[in-house]
């Protein structure tokens, strides 16, 4: 396996370098707020929120393959670590904080994998639709989980819907300092976002927060603050684990993979095409291979491509990943040089960032596109994310890949078919199934638009059969255009067969519309178990003249 390296910066245009700096400092400002609130939702120490985005970027940089992707901490897989392995640690604990650094090793290890086996296809198996309804779902999951919070209020209750509704009965012991508080944070984020979306909003609250905590005592009012954060670069370890630990971690990790695969995998591709550059999602396996382990080895979490700072990087003019790489250096002077204001930050500050950001997550508008566009994947999505506010995140995950599939298998199954006719010039085109109707006198032209398996193939006999009786004109022969067929499996070649031994006892000749490169190349390896090959033809219009001057007799 051959290692990219600098595919995201090389070939570089030099001109292009003012923008990826600017780029970079306007990803750092805004997304330092950012991955410390994501510790909040993983449950882990403020500092490993910046850890983040210093080695792991540093890595996908080097050995990523996209250009534009921003690969940090995750509000979806922080969301998933502290939904999962809560089972085994309690939040917060250094064993709870080595366990996430363990779940990153097995995810590398994962994604290292689906590199060597060339499983960047899977990426493809968590449909749009799903994925709009799970980032919906931990959206809500993660402004549940800090609603309580904003009022001052412990959280209570285990799912979403529950720690929404415990802060109703309590509202009466709300905290007013704090309510107000994270009130005027919230005021200054959405009020930068909505008239000055380049002005960083959370960056601003932050700063502010910190300066008023250096002045007064903010404990004297009932607001705690972070408290000391350490300095100096993360130390290099290898995760442990105990037998015991095993099960849940790797259930974290294959769910952590999974929203990785797909997530990034979109993100990468949509940028791709923007900017008319070619996408591997192989290639940029290697680099989150790389990243998931850099974040092992640097006592951090898991990692993942994240679409909210790569428009950041992208709205502000970053076209490499010489911004990210500007944004690692800014981090590392932070973690270096300015831990300790980190530590006067009060919590509240925190908590209305990442309500935020849940809030943000919740895709109202993709939703409203599903439910005018394609009502079934609406409740697809409606589905997942009603599974993450009453139920867990790997129910979440499971739930909207087991719909996704149900659902391609469901087009597949219920594959389109026609019956090709002449229009007015001559033409084919291709009109719905129905009786009495022929392509020419005495045959029909039949075309299945899907590959041929087990769940389809006994309707596909079924529609075939049935049109031999109600032709409405004697019937000799069926031609099936294949074109849209390029696989037969075993089971529905069997059912080829029975199908075959039917229409030749009504006496009624077939052919085929297909290439040996298509369909054709499938049939053969089944003639060892009885099937015939009719005669193939490169066109409908082939097939047809050749049965056309076929009569009766040469049919038997």
């Amino acid at each position: 396996m051959k290692l990219p390296i600098l595919s995201g910066v090389l070939p570089y245009d030099r001109s292009r370098l003012p923008g990826d700096i600017a780029a970079g400092l306007t990803l750092a400002a805004l997304g330092i707020p950012e991955v410390m609130g994501y510790t909040k939702i993983a449950g882990t120490p403020v500092v490993t929120g910046l850890y983040t985005i210093l080695l792991p970027l540093l890595v996908f940089a080097l050995l990523g393959g996209s250009r534009h992707l921003v690969v940090a901490a995750d509000s979806a897989t922080a969301a998933i670590l502290a939904g999962m392995l809560v089972a085994v640690a309690a939040l917060g604990t250094p064993e709870y904080v080595g366990l996430t650094s363990t779940v990153a090793l097995a995810v590398a290890i994962m994604l290292v994998l689906a590199r060597v086996f060339r499983l960047g296809f899977l990426a493809d198996f968590l449909s749009r639709s799903a994925l709009v309804g799970f980032l919906t779902g931990v959206g809500l999951q993660v402004a549940a989980s800090e609603f309580s919070g904003l009022f001052g209020l412990q959280k209570q209750g285990h799912s979403a819907f529950e720690q929404f509704v415990s802060v109703f009965p309590r509202l009466a012991d709300t905290h007013m300092v704090t309510l107000g508080a994270c009130l005027a944070v919230l005021a200054i984020i959405m009020g930068c976002s909505r008239f000055a979306p380049r002005v960083p909003g959370a960056l601003i609250a932050v700063l502010g927060a910190i300066a008023v905590s250096a002045a007064v005592d903010l404990t004297q009012v009932g607001l705690a603050v972070i408290g000391e954060v350490p300095s100096g670069l993360p130390s290099l370890s290898i995760p442990t684990l105990k037998a015991s630990e095993i099960a849940q971690v790797m259930a974290t990790a294959a769910t952590c993979f999974i929203v990785i695969l797909a997530q990034s995998a979109a993100t990468s591709r949509a940028y791709a095409n923007r900017y008319n550059e070619k996408f591997d999602e192989n290639t940029d396996l290697v680099g989150l291979a790389g990243a998931n382990a850099a974040a092992a080895f640097t006592g951090t979490f898991v990692v993942n491509g994240s679409p909210t700072k790569t428009e950041m990087v992208d709205s502000a003019g970053g076209r490499s990943q010489i911004a990210h790489l500007t944004t690692a250096i800014i981090v590392l002077v932070v973690i270096l040089f300015l831990t300790k204001p980190l530590g006067l930050l009060p919590t509240f500050v925190l908590t209305a960032i990442v309500f935020h950001i849940g809030v943000n997550l919740i895709d109202v508008k993709g939703m409203r596109e599903l439910f005018r566009l394609q009502r079934n994947e609406f409740f697809i999505a409606l589905a997942t994310a009603a599974t993450l506010v009453f139920g867990t995140v790997l129910q979440g995950i499971l739930l909207a890949v087991l719909l996704s599939l149900i659902d391609q298998v469901r087009h597949s199954y219920r594959a389109r078919t026609r019956i090709l006719i002449r229009d007015a010039a001559g033409h084919w085109k291709g009109v719905p199934v129905a009786p009495g109707i022929v392509s020419a006198p005495g045959v029909i032209v039949y075309r299945f638009e899907s590959n041929l398996f087990y769940a389809n193939a006994a309707r596909f006999m079924d529609e075939v059969l049935g049109l031999t009786g109600q032709a409405g004109q004697p019937l000799r022969a069926i031609v099936f255009d294949a074109s849209g067929i390029n696989d037969v499996d075993f089971s529905a070649a069997k059912t080829l067969i029975q199908m075959q031994a039917e229409l030749a006892r009504r006496g009624i000749k077939t052919a085929t519309v297909a290439t040996e490169e298509g369909v054709l190349g499938s049939l053969q390896r089944y003639q060892a178990v009885g099937f015939k090959q009719s005669p193939a033809y490169a066109s409908v219009d082939e097939a047809v003249d050749a049965l056309a001057v076929t009569g009766p007799e040469e049919q038997r």
